[in-house]
């Protein structure tokens, strides 16, 4: 597997490298899979088919300086900053499930070499004890399908209670607690710092490195222009 590397390390908003995922797809073609990791200020992410109003809580975003946009694939509302680490992989292929089942291998049994106890459930969930540590998504485009997901390493819980809304049923008084106990961490389980635990994933799934031109760069800032749209984040009837 090729992995994808940028010409610098600037900070980068979360709608490039959703753009980053069309344009490797879209252009470079590759015969075997890519795959890439990033990480973000803190930022909502929210499904292609969701009401934004219901999913994210825009006046705490706001006044916390968290960004929020929206991604074309499926699933839910998604919370992440530079504690936990973004992965995208893209692979020639039309097939949906068998996409996806090779991608949840893929992750379980690289966690599963670090001697987590991982294992993946029906919902695209990647699970260590029974409780979450990844949440994946998937759409394609002709002849290929993209995957992202995130993977937890450490994150600000309070951000992730109060930017995201969730369904009351999965809350209770104590907030983060309850949170707290449907998610877990890798830095619970792994010594190593997550410098190192990037370094390890890279080597454990991708044997290449590509890296993309600035000319490359500048494409991809040219899809970007889609995810920044308001009426794409906020949808066609909201521009607000």
């Amino acid at each position: 597997m090729t992995y994808l590397t940028l010409p610098s390390d600037e900070p980068r908003r979360l709608s490039f490298y959703l753009a980053m995922e069309e344009f490797a797809a879209r252009q470079l073609r590759f015969e075997d899979d890519v795959f890439f990791m990033w990480q973000v200020e803190p930022t909502v992410i929210f499904g292609r088919n969701q009401v934004i109003e219901n999913e994210v809580n825009l006046d705490y975003c706001r006044e916390h300086g968290i960004q929020f946009y929206r991604r074309k694939s499926g699933g839910g509302c998604v919370y992440a900053d530079h504690s936990n680490v973004m992965i995208s992989y893209i692979t020639r292929s039309d097939e949906v499930v068998t996409t996806f089942s090779r991608y949840m291998q893929m992750l379980t049994a690289m966690l599963s070499d670090l001697g987590l106890p991982a294992t993946s459930t029906q919902n695209n969930d990647v699970l260590i004890d029974g409780r979450k540590v990844s949440g994946n998504a998937f759409y394609h485009l002709p002849g290929y399908s993209i995957v992202h997901g995130t993977l937890l390493y450490d994150t600000d819980m309070e951000h992730m209670l109060h930017a995201i809304t969730p369904p009351q049923t999965k809350l209770d008084k104590h907030g983060v607690q309850s949170v707290r106990q449907r998610i877990t961490l890798l830095k619970d389980y792994t010594t190593l710092p997550l410098a190192e635990l990037k370094t390890y994933i890279r080597d454990r799934l991708c044997d290449r490195t590509y890296s993309l031109s600035r000319t490359d760069v500048e494409a991809i800032s040219d899809i970007e222009q889609e995810y920044l749209n308001p009426s794409f984040i906020y949808g066609k009837a909201n521009n607000s």
